[in-house]
């Protein structure tokens, strides 16, 4: 994919250009079981590709005239920083980092206003629980977040924030319960995909 067909290609495309739209067996994180699988960090490894996902998630974000962007860890750290960056001005960026009693928190000494303009940003959503999660700690840090934006949705439940959810893309992959797996059926070997493949 040339520089110049970035900015026109679909989310799938730019997962499947660089080498991060996997085929095989895996286990997901909820313990289902899929034969595709979307590795972020293969994308965003890759400045090139992360630049324009970030670019299309200030886009969706500008029209709510932020002053803070918030990811949640890890993915979130890298997609909250350049994200600010495009949106430009004075937009800082900040992330959210689990806590070890369950939830996330804002911990760096970060100071945030009641009236800081908080969007958050994420990368693939499955379930909505690292968001959830996220929105939750933007309030225990004094402000109310205003929008937010991922690069994949992958639910199939709506996810409810209280608040406009911005996904650059769409990308269906089906996915089973373990005793009812064709995949294991068929003996396809199992993966564990993320920072252990």
């Amino acid at each position: 994919m040339t520089d110049a067909s970035l900015s026109e290609a679909s989310v799938e495309s730019l997962f499947a250009d660089a080498g991060a739209l996997l085929d095989g067996h895996f286990i997901l994180k909820s313990g289902r079981h899929a034969g595709r699988y979307l590795e972020k960090f293969l994308v965003l490894q890759n400045p090139r590709y992360g630049v324009e996902i970030c670019r299309r998630l200030a886009e969706a974000l500008a029209q709510h005239a932020p002053t803070l962007v918030v990811g949640p860890t890890t993915g979130g750290v890298l997609l909250s920083f350049e994200t600010a960056r495009q949106l430009g001005g004075d937009v800082r960026a900040a992330f959210a980092e689990p806590l070890p009693t369950g939830g996330r928190a804002l911990r760096r000494g970060w100071a945030i206003g009641p009236d800081e303009r908080v969007v958050i940003v994420d990368d693939i959503l499955p379930t909505g629980a690292s968001l959830v999660e996220t929105v939750e700690a933007v309030r225990a840090a004094g402000a109310e977040p205003i929008a937010a934006a991922v690069i994949v949705d992958r639910s199939t439940e709506p996810v409810e924030l209280g608040l406009p959810l911005h996904a650059l893309g769409t990308v269906e992959i089906p996915s089973w319960e373990p005793d009812a797996c064709e995949l294991c059926e068929a003996g396809v070997a199992l993966r564990k995909p993320g920072s252990s493949a």
